[in-house]
């Protein structure tokens, strides 16, 4: 069967038309750079001198792309989506607080979304930010130690580190340990974030440890691949190579990639080559190559195609369907963020296809730097912001239409 992603009405039939009116707003509103750009800089100020902003932020960027406040406020979003056959990818929001009781909490709150997790019918997964449990220098110093050569191994070099160092590595691994093995006691996938390069290969690394350990009767665990990177399409085939001869099941999440400023940046002040792609050609050209691959090898991996690329969605279709598997097939799964690409989350559904939103949740205050992340995107990939509102545009013609 052929899809579409043209079609609005299966895109936007979740959605009241005052609520698509809301949505035009506020991505018209995002469409203006300067105006994100004052927006990003100015709202977490505003919320840190404790002005009554909540309200404001809540009923516009807030309802967009996030679950709720809390994980019962999620309940009702995830109880929409599955009368449209879109399951949840739950993600607590939550980013950058260090401390090794803020550590605790964080592991504790994804404990707590697991079992919650695993009372609901449409929310197989949810995600992990190791930076949530870890030091962010700690993983700098063991990835420095890496070299970059470890990750697809399994291996943590735990050499370089002191004695109190090794004791709060091994508190780290205690904690993903708590975390991953109630998953797979409750069923529950979990997605293990990307983070940024110079910290990238102890995570690899720990997610391929638990991998090797839960992976083999069913897959619990997936690491995130960033394709914008030119070493990644390698890592994903080591990691295969690694996992079939470990005998267990490759979890790969595949995305595009988070960090790209951040990463040109670095490697010019630090006088260091850059990790990304030398162009969005090189990103989508990997990106589709890593789709063939784990279709190819679909015996030995799961895979989440995590994009907005509507080629990507399509191809990973096509792909499947030229090898005769069916597109429900338990290795393969699609995920956009919850808020965004209406248009392929929906049509996949229509067409029977196992997809999700990338749901997350948290305190207005706490997930603000995933909304700021959320606007700049939408303001800096003007194609996105051109194609979301185009879309909402359309269907609120359709609407009108069929009215008169």
């Amino acid at each position: 069967m052929s899809i579409s992603f043209d079609n609005t009405e299966n895109a936007f039939e979740y959605k009241s038309t005052a609520q698509l009116k809301k949505a035009r707003f506020l991505f018209s509103s995002m469409s203006f750079q300067s105006l994100v750009k004052i927006g990003t800089w100015i709202t977490p100020r505003i919320l840190s001198l404790g002005l009554p902003v909540n309200g404001l932020i809540r009923n516009t960027i807030f309802t967009q792309f996030v679950g709720g406040e809390t994980l019962e406020e999620t309940a009702a979003v995830g109880k929409l989506l599955r009368q449209y056959g879109v399951q949840v990818i739950l993600d607590y929001g939550v980013e950058g607080k260090e401390g090794e009781n803020n550590f605790d909490h964080s592991t504790d709150e994804f404990i707590r979304v697991i079992n919650y997790a695993s009372t609901q019918p449409n929310m197989p997964f949810m995600s992990v930010k190791i930076t949530g449990i870890a030091r962010f220098g700690l993983l700098e110093k063991l990835d420095a130690a890496a070299n970059g050569h470890s990750g697809a191994t399994g291996v943590v070099h735990t050499e370089v580190l002191s004695e109190v160092e090794q004791a709060e590595w091994e508190r780290v691994t205690a904690r993903m340990e708590r975390i991953i093995q109630t998953a797979a006691a409750k069923n529950v996938g979990v997605l293990i974030d990307a983070e940024e390069s110079w910290v990238q290969d102890p995570v690899d690394a720990i997610t391929m440890q638990m991998m090797e350990k839960y992976n083999k009767e069913k897959i619990v665990v997936y690491n995130t691949i960033q394709l914008y990177r030119h070493d990644r399409l390698q890592f994903l085939k080591d990691s295969e190579a690694y996992a079939q001869a470990g005998n267990f099941i490759l979890g790969a999440k595949l995305v595009r990639g988070a960090y790209m400023e951040k990463e040109r940046k670095r490697a010019v002040e630090q006088n260091i080559a850059s990790p990304i792609q030398p162009d969005k050609a090189a990103t989508d050209r990997d990106y589709n190559a890593a789709i063939e691959f784990c279709v190819k090898h679909i015996h030995n991996i799961a895979f989440i195609v995590a994009s907005h690329n509507e080629y990507s969605n399509l191809f990973a279709t096509q792909q499947m369907q030229a090898k005769g598997l069916p597109l429900n097939h338990p290795h393969i799964h699609f995920s956009q963020l919850y808020g965004m690409s209406d248009n392929i989350t929906f049509n996949l559904a229509k067409a029977g296809c196992p997809v999700s939103k990338y749901l997350p949740f948290g305190p207005i205050k706490d997930v603000i730097p995933y909304l700021m992340r959320r606007a700049q995107e939408n303001s800096s990939v003007k194609g996105q912001t051109g194609r979301e509102l185009g879309l909402i545009k359309k269907e609120l013609q359709r609407r009108m239409k069929i009215q008169n």
